[in-house]
Parts: C-alpha cells; sequence; structure tokens
C-alpha cells in the first residue's frame, strides 16, 4: 500500500477502506508518513468529504492508535460533556460538580482556549494550584474519591489526534465536519465513558456559523459516538452573544463559583442545567429531563454542587477556599468602562469581536504557545436587550497592560449595536440531535 495511491483515490473523490484509512492513521502515529503526504490527504479530505462510515473509522483508527481507558472497575455511569466552544462557555465548571453530586461518575478530558474561544483547562489552571495534567491512574483515583476528574489530554489518548489537530492548524484544513467530527470524538470515546452530551454552538463566537453546519456537524458526532456504542447526544446552543457575564479565566471561575450558589445569571444557569439533566438521563440516574432537571436544581439550592467542586479542587492541588473568598483569584489590577454611545437598547454584543477583545488582553492566546494572563478580561455589564442611557457601562476591560488595553478597545467598541427597539429573544437551545 502506497500513501499517494491513497491520496490520489481521496483527490479524485473516490471512497477510502478501512485499511487504507488505518495505514493513514498508523503513519502518522509512528512518523512513517510524512508530513507533507499527511497533509495532503488532509487537504483531499477537507475538499472531497467522507462518507460516514469513512468517518467512523477515521475516529475507530485513531482512538486505536492509544489506549482506550477501561473505567469498569468504578462503579457507576461514566458520562463527560464536550462543547466544541464558545465566549464565555464555562459550563463544564459547573456541570461536572452538579453531575457528580448527583450520582454520575464524570471523566472530563478538556483543552486549551485557542483564538477567541476560551478552554477549561486555562480557567482551571487559573485556581491557584491546580492540576490538569493528572495521569491516567490519577485520574481514575480522583474518580473514586470525588466523582470526577478534569484534566488535559495524555499521551495515551488518540496521540494521532494531537499530531493531526497540530497539522491542520498551519494547512488550512480545520473547517472539515468528518476531521472535526474524529478528533473530537477519538478522544471521548478512548476516555472509557458510556456517555456524552454534545454542546454543539452555532452563531458568530461559534466555529460553525450558521445553524445548518452546526446541525450537521451535530448529526455527525451523535453518529460516530452511538455507532462506538457510547450512548451520545447533543443540543445546538446559540453564541452569538457571548455566555454569562464574564469572559476571562479567573472572572469565569467566579461566575462559575456564583451559579453554583444559585446567584449566576440566568442564561449560564438554565443551559448548565440542561446539559447536566440529559447527563443524567443518559447515566441512567434519573428517568427523564424534568426530574432531572428538578435533581440538578436541587444539588445548586442545597449547595451540594459548589461543596462538590471544593472536593474535586482540592483533589487535583487546588486551594478550595477560592469558591468562598474571591481575593485568592488572580486578579488584573486596572479597569476600563466602554459606554453607550447613546440612548436606547442593546441589540448586538458580537460574540467573537468580545472573544478577541478578551484576547488582546492576555486572556486567550492566537498560537498554542502563547502565554495566558489568568487576571485578565472582560465584564458584561448591559447585554442584548437590555435598556441603556448615554454613558452606561457596557462592557468593563480588566487589564494590565495599557498596550494591550489600547488594542482591545477597539475590538470591543466594534462588539456593540444600540438601537431604538428592544430586539425579540432567542431562544438559547435552537435544536436537538439524539
Amino acid at each position: 500500500m502506497r500513501a499517494v495511491d491513497i491520496i490520489i483515490k481521496k483527490r479524485d473523490g473516490g471512497t477510502l477502506g478501512r485499511e487504507e484509512i488505518g495505514f493513514f492513521v498508523t503513519g502518522v502515529t509512528d512518523g512513517t508518513l510524512p508530513d507533507y503526504q499527511a497533509s495532503a490527504l488532509l487537504m483531499a479530505i477537507l475538499v472531497r468529504g467522507m462518507s460516514t462510515e469513512e468517518t467512523a473509522w477515521l475516529t475507530d483508527a485513531m482512538v486505536h492508535s492509544g489506549e482506550r481507558v477501561d473505567l469498569s472497575g468504578i462503579p457507576g455511569a461514566k458520562v463527560d460533556k464536550h462543547s466544541t466552544g464558545g465566549v464565555g462557555d464555562k459550563t463544564s465548571l459547573i456541570l461536572a460538580p452538579l453531575a457528580a453530586a448527583c450520582g454520575l461518575v464524570v471523566p472530563m478530558m478538556s483543552g486549551r482556549g485557542l483564538g477567541h474561544t476560551g478552554g477549561t483547562l486555562d480557567k482551571l489552571e487559573a485556581i491557584p494550584g491546580f492540576r490538569v495534567q493528572l495521569s491516567l491512574e490519577e485520574m481514575k483515583a480522583a474518580l473514586v474519591a470525588v466523582g470526577c476528574a478534569m484534566i488535559g489530554q495524555t499521551a495515551q489518548i488518540a496521540p494521532a489526534d494531537k499530531i493531526l489537530y497540530a497539522l491542520r492548524d498551519v494547512t488550512g484544513t480545520v473547517e472539515s465536519i468528518p476531521l472535526i467530527s474524529a478528533s473530537i470524538m477519538s478522544k471521548k470515546i478512548a476516555e472509557g465513558i458510556d456517555a456524552l452530551v454534545l454542546d454543539v454552538k452555532t452563531g458568530s463566537g461559534a466555529f460553525m456559523k450558521t445553524e445548518a453546519d452546526s446541525r450537521r456537524l451535530a448529526e455527525s458526532l451523535v453518529s460516530i459516538g452511538n455507532a462506538s456504542g457510547v450512548r451520545t447526544e447533543a443540543i445546538i446552543t446559540a453564541m452569538d452573544v457571548p455566555l454569562g457575564r464574564a469572559v476571562g479565566n479567573a472572572l469565569e471561575v467566579i461566575e462559575c463559583f456564583e451559579v453554583l450558589k444559585g446567584r449566576g445569571p440566568a442564561d449560564l444557569t438554565d443551559v448548565s442545567v440542561e446539559l447536566t439533566a440529559r447527563m443524567l438521563v443518559l447515566g441512567g440516574v434519573a428517568s427523564d429531563r424534568a426530574g432531572a432537571a428538578q435533581q440538578v436544581r436541587k444539588a445548586i439550592a442545597s449547595g451540594e454542587g459548589l461543596e462538590r467542586f471544593r472536593r474535586i479542587i482540592e483533589r487535583q492541588g487546588g486551594d478550595p477556599r477560592v469558591a468562598d473568598d474571591y481575593a485568592r483569584l488572580p486578579s488584573a489590577p486596572e479597569r476600563h468602562a466602554i459606554t453607550a454611545a447613546r440612548s436606547g437598547f442593546v441589540t448586538r454584543l458580537d460574540a467573537e469581536s468580545v472573544g478577541r477583545a478578551s484576547v488582546s488582553l492576555g486572556a486567550g492566546r492566537d498560537r498554542v504557545a502563547d502565554a495566558v494572563d489568568p487576571a485578565v478580561g472582560i465584564i458584561i455589564k448591559a447585554t442584548v436587550g437590555d435598556a441603556v442611557r448615554e454613558g452606561d457601562p457596557i462592557l468593563e476591560l480588566h487589564y494590565r497592560d495599557p498596550a494591550k488595553l489600547q488594542q482591545a478597545i477597539g475590538r470591543a467598541s466594534e462588539a456593540i449595536g444600540i438601537g431604538d427597539t428592544r430586539p425579540a429573544a432567542r431562544p438559547l437551545i435552537v435544536g436537538e440531535v439524539h
């Protein structure tokens, strides 16, 4: 079998066989396939696409490029959640402790932020001492002790994905639903979970800008998960406006604590409850979503979710006192308000522009090697639908570097639209896929 023949076959619109896909993934993993040939095949896949069967074979080959974790010795249903990424999307830090408090085992393997979207690992590392790089044995011990582990991808989990993602990032081949699907699902299946709930974002601040593309991605992900023996479903949620009121790592951690104390913003609370409820039903600890949602809200009201988060933080080396003393978290020294240029209603608060302004302040990264400042970010003082008077603060920028502030001001100002009429409310959850 020759790599060039596989490349030509896909370039010309052919369907690859399971053995050809396995040959490709094995060559990428062990280094026998040169980057230029791997990149050529990735481009051919981007242009020509893959069938459902091809995508499933690619995912399976990527799972078997490393270790598939065996969690069968740990009692309870193992359920995870994955989001395709957005601005202010911090639900993982809320739903993981809530799901664990409600009786699930939650092995959560997450990533870092890149571009305008945030990453769960960056948020967790804003908590002093929190370790995200646990070994698989440490992860299993945490699952037994506190019912949850929130970690980064280990070297044993789908190593082909790490190599392929790096190539896709620099060869313009990121925007391929089959490649995105295989990347996400290979890691999730390799975790050893029983069930998975997906949050596929749609809108300006999402990777998929249209509902049609978001649904196609959701259908692909759900199909792969179910075919692999992982009970999988997805919701499609709006990401035209940032989720919640905080963007930036330590600021988002504080907002997560506020949700777990019953004081968080309604949009963030509602989507977190919805995702957790779906996890409980898929995991078999609740029979229907209405009952599951009641269970989740009870875990918030009783403080059980917050207490479980404290235990997760302590187990992974962090300071659990941050849940009650936010001064223990990193804090930026300076503030700058972006104010309303006129009176009216906020009609637009573009999520991508807010996300890029936050990155300009240092809260995110444009390249994998960029350092992140956990303290900086943006607090949303007025969101879409709110009435404002001229001079009212809409965005509050928390900054350290005046030069970075100047970059961020322009991007933050571009995000805001003000009109004479309050816009119609758009539902947060716009679709679902089973």
